[in-house]
């Protein structure tokens, strides 16, 4: 993608976004852009699935839905007790119909970016883990080993930011959706079969 491109879309992200949730965009963009240059994935793909992952944080719960109902997005049951978790789906939508983005994995990695998913690709982990631990984060216990493991091994990084999240929402007594539980119990079982295959 041509700079002044990129330019263009983080101006109009600016537009649509409050300025917290902008520098949070800025640095996942970056944080993603330099776990991209680690792993060997493309950079530029990176810069800008960061940088459109939240493009529909700031639209409220039936904006979401209404949205989705409109644009014939599948809605999960779950998703429908909490539309907030719908901001990827619609703004991977919003990268292809408004940015013309068409690279597949580009767009899943913007719509799975709040739950993950099983099987993701480098660049989908990359963005789930930078959503994390970017610098604006605020600095939570668990963030100093997160952000040591975002640079070592990504499958291990997932591993321990989902079981970090889904330990809170244990505690917090809030529901978990499916798709989060589904994502942790798939990485921990790889990675269990790789240790005992080695």
């Amino acid at each position: 993608m041509k700079t002044v491109e990129f330019i263009k879309i983080r101006e109009e992200v600016r537009e649509v976004v409050d300025e917290k949730r902008y520098e949070h965009i800025l640095g996942v963009s970056y944080t993603a852009s330099s776990m991209a240059m680690r792993y060997g994935v493309d950079v530029e793909k990176a810069r800008l699935a960061g940088l459109l992952h939240d493009y529909a944080k700031c639209m409220d719960d039936k904006k979401l839905l209404d949205f989705c109902s409109k644009h014939n997005i599948l809605v999960t049951p779950y998703e429908k007790e909490s539309p907030y978790l719908l901001h990827g789906k619609v703004a991977a939508y919003l990268a292809q119909a408004k940015f013309d983005v068409e690279d597949i994995d580009i767009l899943n990695a913007i719509s799975n970016h709040t739950t993950g998913r099983p099987g993701m690709s480098p660049l989908e982990k990359i963005i789930y883990i930078a959503d994390f631990i970017e610098p604006n984060r605020k600095n939570l216990e668990v963030m100093p080993e997160a952000r040591r493991l975002a640079f070592c091994d990504l499958d291990q990084c997932l591993i321990f930011i989902l079981r970090s999240c889904l330990k809170h929402l244990e505690n917090s007594g809030a529901k978990v959706d499916p798709t989060t539980i589904a994502t942790y119990e798939y990485y921990k079982d790889k990675c269990n079969d790789t240790i005992m295959k080695r």
